[in-house]
């Protein structure tokens, strides 16, 4: 298929969603509309919306790919994720709502002042920044192969077309557009892993059933590791890692809260976030089903994999699959990561906004700071997405989760202070032990290996939540909050 006739499909479907974006943007000029959707989204679109933002495009593209190293062993920490989407429905949730909060990070400002406020506000933009503008470079790259090296354009402009198309449908409407364009998307995701799954069984000629056989005869269906503690595959280490990266990731993170924080009441809420943590387990067994099977059929036509893991879907859907299945694919991971990205974009400008700037109002000017803001961070996004591509990394999704041990660790250790302690802390300190907790990490990390030639992996963030919580100790004053 032409490049011409895939930006055309790309075109169609970007008109979609700036159809999605004139619908929900309507009567919508106010703070509120943008930062919560005032409250009245419909738990069930929010939940569908939901798994795609959490999927993302480099799931699409890693989660296959993880197989040939590690088999089926991801399944051990997305049993953990479902854990921690209750413990975020069950703990967090009641005390965002009673706050009625738009940031949750205005609860650090109410439990502990304003210098912790502001260091946790930091902590998520920095962090988000980072993680997210990864996640669409996944998109840019994808672009780049299909469509936009055939015209010799650059990835830094492919970039700025990729966040600039964000940015077109979201300006207006914000979260209100979002929980209605993230369920579109969702549901594009869903379609083109089912395509791609009809693929690769017709390539290999197989049934359903043969082919659901043919990987659980595999070696590569291996899925627990219960008696190597060293490894990085066990599965306590994994189980409990996936418990807190989504304690983190999800009920930390303010891009997710601020979309479950739409609905209308607590108990939607609270529905919403089990009835998506519900999906996650299914979802990525069929992209490590996925994965299994392009390993399969590699082998059996002896098909030299790329020695970038993270290049076997594109490969496949640009040399194996037909042209409707490559293009879905194409639009699969436009649609996951723009789910992930837009989300992400409008929450660092609601925390800057509402947290750092500290405004909290709907008057004409607020608004227009407000889309200062927002345009200010897809800035940045484009800036942070081209040095990604001036380091090439070979495994996202461990960079991220790498990135989430040191960045979101501080936050998951002061959350928990925070929430199991009646203690108050020396507010002006917080900053220098926030900083200090992720360097400790790191050293720690570096003793291990050279010492014990022990590798941390994810646990990374429970060691950081952990030192971040004992320097709070440090640190507290001698009467109690209450």
């Amino acid at each position: 298929m032409s490049p011409s006739t895939v930006i055309l499909v790309i075109l169609a479907y970007f008109g979609i969603l700036m159809l999605f974006s004139a619908f929900t943007s309507r009567n919508s000029s106010s703070n509120s509309d943008f930062f919560v959707a005032s409250r009245r989204s419909k738990w069930y679109i929010v939940a569908f919306g939901m798994i795609g933002s959490s999927v993302s495009g480099i799931s699409l593209v890693a989660v296959p790919a993880m197989v040939q190293d590690s088999g089926f062993t991801y399944l051990q920490m997305c049993l953990g994720f479902v854990v921690g989407y209750v413990v975020v429905a069950v703990v967090l949730l009641p005390i965002f709502y009673h706050n009625n909060l738009t940031s949750i990070y205005g609860y650090l400002q109410n439990r502990f002042g304003r210098y912790t406020h502001k260091t946790g506000a930091w902590f998520f933009i920095i962090s988000k920044i980072i993680t997210s503008s990864s996640k669409l470079y996944v998109a840019v790259l994808v672009l780049q192969k299909f469509i936009f090296s055939a015209w010799d354009i650059p990835v830094g402009l492919s970039t700025t077309i990729c966040v600039a198309m964000i940015w077109l449908y979201t300006f207006r409407g914000g979260i209100k557009t979002i929980v209605f364009t993230d369920a579109l998307q969702s549901l594009v995701l869903f379609v083109t892993i089912v395509l791609m799954l009809v693929g690769i069984v017709g390539l290999l000629g197989f049934s359903a059933s043969e082919a659901v056989l043919s990987v659980w005869d595999s070696p590569l269906s291996r899925t627990f590791v219960l008696t190597d503690f060293v490894s990085d595959k066990n599965f306590f280490k994994q189980f409990f890692s996936g418990v807190f990266v989504v304690i983190v990731m999800t009920g930390l993170s303010q891009d997710m809260m601020q979309t479950t924080l739409s609905c209308r009441n607590l108990r939607e809420a609270q529905k919403n976030m089990i009835a998506y943590g519900s999906c996650f387990v299914p979802f990525n067994l069929l992209l490590l089903t996925l994965g299994a099977l392009m390993s399969i059929y590699s082998t059996n036509n002896g098909i030299t994999l790329p020695d970038n893991l993270n290049s076997i879907v594109p490969m496949f859907a640009a040399d194996y699959f037909t042209p409707i299945v490559a293009v879905m694919f194409m639009i699969g991971i436009i649609a996951a990561t723009f789910n992930s990205a837009d989300s992400a974009m409008t929450s660092i400008a609601t925390i800057f906004f509402v947290d750092i700037l500290q405004y909290n109002d709907n008057t004409s000017k607020s608004v227009k700071i407000r889309q200062i803001i927002y345009f200010a961070t897809c800035v940045v996004f484009v800036a942070v997405i081209m040095m990604f591509d001036s380091i090439k990394n070979q495994n996202l999704l461990d960079t991220i989760y790498t990135i989430v041990g040191y960045a979101y660790g501080p936050l998951l250790g002061l959350f928990a202070f925070g929430l199991f302690t009646k203690w108050q802390i020396r507010d002006h300190l917080l900053p220098i032990v926030a900083i200090l907790s992720p360097i400790f990490t790191y050293l720690i990390s570096i003793g291990f290996r050279y010492w014990f030639n022990y590798k941390f992996g994810y646990e990374l963030l429970l060691i950081n939540g952990l030192l971040m919580f004992m320097m709070l100790i440090a640190i507290k004053k001698q009467k109690h909050a209450y």
